[in-house]
């Protein structure tokens, strides 16, 4: 009973700090993110709004916005992890929590929910802001939070990976600039992806990010590009082997005891 409070307690006060380090600098990783989404759903909206018409059955502001959001919440998901390795790494203050009793699946956990804590609270905030200008329905609240969840869960393990696979802030930079931005405007975000052709279209269906923005932004507008069942199965599943991944590489100090 000792151990399991202890755990418990170590979970929590390493989820604490890495809560308090992102709120530290507030206007970099709150508020940056829903000025700049605010920026991509006026230039989108402005410039082809009324040419598009409306896509899915709504208007292409409405159908822009889930996918805009999504965006958001994983790329500070990601951001959230990463950066926090990559400094603990470059400073070398990493050491004290690898010398902590802490046990690496509570640490990694930490790490991945505090992603999560981060990643709603932006996404939240830029909804609210983002209602004001345009008139968002809500489907289902039940497929909104767990697309959420989950998507913020495995860029943050996807972060924690890459935070401990670089050496240098440009090679962190890379996973960003190679990986995510890429598959993130691949999937879905700007358009349906039956504008595509069915090559296309078939290729999207491995991209995990057009899962992610497909079934968020079901429980907004009620219409789905694939099976909403699948995409959740398919997050779960990857989720618990990413998060194998991230815990054996902590717990065997891959590139962080060098």
């Amino acid at each position: 009973m000792q151990k399991e409070y202890s755990s418990f307690t170590s979970f929590k006060t390493f989820l604490t700090k890495e809560v308090r380090r992102f709120l530290k600098v507030w206007g970099q990783t709150v508020l940056g993110p829903i000025i700049t989404t605010s920026l991509y759903l006026g230039v989108f909206s402005l410039a082809i709004g009324d040419r598009v018409g409306a896509v899915s059955g709504v208007s292409y502001a409405e159908f822009l916005v889930p996918g805009l959001i999504m965006m958001t919440l994983i790329q500070n998901a990601f951001a959230n992890t990463s950066s926090s390795i990559m400094i603990a790494k470059v400073n070398g203050n990493i050491v004290d929590t690898l010398m902590s009793p802490i046990v690496a699946s509570s640490t990694v956990l930490a790490y991945a929910v505090g992603s999560i804590v981060r990643g709603l609270i932006v996404g939240a905030l830029t909804l609210l802001y983002v209602m004001i200008f345009v008139k968002i329905h809500i489907h289902s609240v039940f497929w909104i939070l767990f697309f959420a969840i989950t998507s913020c869960l495995l860029l943050g393990l996807l972060g924690l990976i890459a935070g401990i696979i670089s050496m240098k802030f440009d090679q962190l930079a890379n996973f960003t600039n190679i990986v995510i931005t890429p598959l993130s405007f691949l999937s879905g975000t700007f358009y349906s992806i039956y504008k595509l052709p069915v090559m296309l279209q078939h290729i999207i269906h491995y991209n995990p990010f057009f899962y992610m923005i497909d079934g968020f932004r079901y429980g907004f507008i009620g219409v789905a590009d694939s099976n909403i069942m699948i995409g959740a199965v398919f997050m779960l599943g990857l989720n618990l082997v990413v998060f194998l991944i991230a815990y054996l590489m902590w717990k065997t100090g891959y590139r962080i005891k060098e």
